[in-house]
């Protein structure tokens, strides 16, 4: 029986790099498969490693693996959900740096992109992009993909996800009143917004950096 071969090159890989075609290679451990253009992604920051397919093995494919180092703290993965900060607001999507994944924040800077079609689940062709988020706006967002440009696909598109802080323009810490909307404390007056909302919720407070 041959052994494996495994190859560990001096290649440093980050989040949204792409490591190969889902022709060519198998993604292993810090890897992800995107299934809308066939390519192979680093979901970790760390080393790159081809791992042979085993002596006999039908799929003739090796494995590309990422080694990741722990000190790099969290790092977004598909289904991941996380916290992040507006940064960006367009006609059709929306950017944010992410700051945590679930309860951990992350060292290294991670770039979100909500797109107009994942906001809400229900009458998308109906988002106003500047009626969901503003710059700086804090939000809870569950992560759909590794995109283009080492961004992460973020989705809001569920109840308990949207803005969970915000400021109002009259610079007071916004309330959720509706699905749709929050209020100002000091005026009163209702902002348009993709909030999470729960009957009986109280005031939600976020630590951001």
């Amino acid at each position: 029986m041959g052994e494996t071969v495994v190859e560990e090159s001096e290649e440093l890989a980050t989040p949204g790099d792409v490591l190969g075609r889902a022709a060519e290679v198998k993604p292993g451990r810090g890897a992800y498969l995107a299934s809308h253009n066939n390519l192979v992604y680093a979901s970790l920051t760390g080393r790159v490693r081809t791992v042979a397919p085993p002596p006999g093995s039908p799929d003739k494919r090796p494995t590309v693996e990422v080694i990741g180092h722990k000190a790099h703290g969290a790092v977004p993965e598909p289904g991941s959900v996380v916290i992040a900060r507006v940064t960006k607001v367009l006609s059709r999507m929306a950017s944010a740096d992410i700051l945590c994944v679930g309860p951990k924040s992350v060292r290294e800077k991670f770039t979100g992109i909500i797109r107009q079609q994942d906001v809400r689940a229900t009458e998308i062709d109906k988002v106003d992009m500047h009626s969901s988020f503003l710059p700086g706006d804090i939000v809870r967002a569950i992560v759909l993909s590794l995109g283009d440009a080492r961004a992460y696909y973020l989705s809001t598109a569920k109840n308990e996800l949207g803005v969970v802080s915000a400021e109002s323009t009259a610079g007071a810490t916004m309330v959720p009143v509706s699905w749709t909307e929050m209020q100002c404390p000091l005026t009163g007056q209702n902002e348009k917004r993709k909030g999470r909302f729960a009957v009986g919720e109280a005031r939600v407070k976020v630590m951001a950096k």
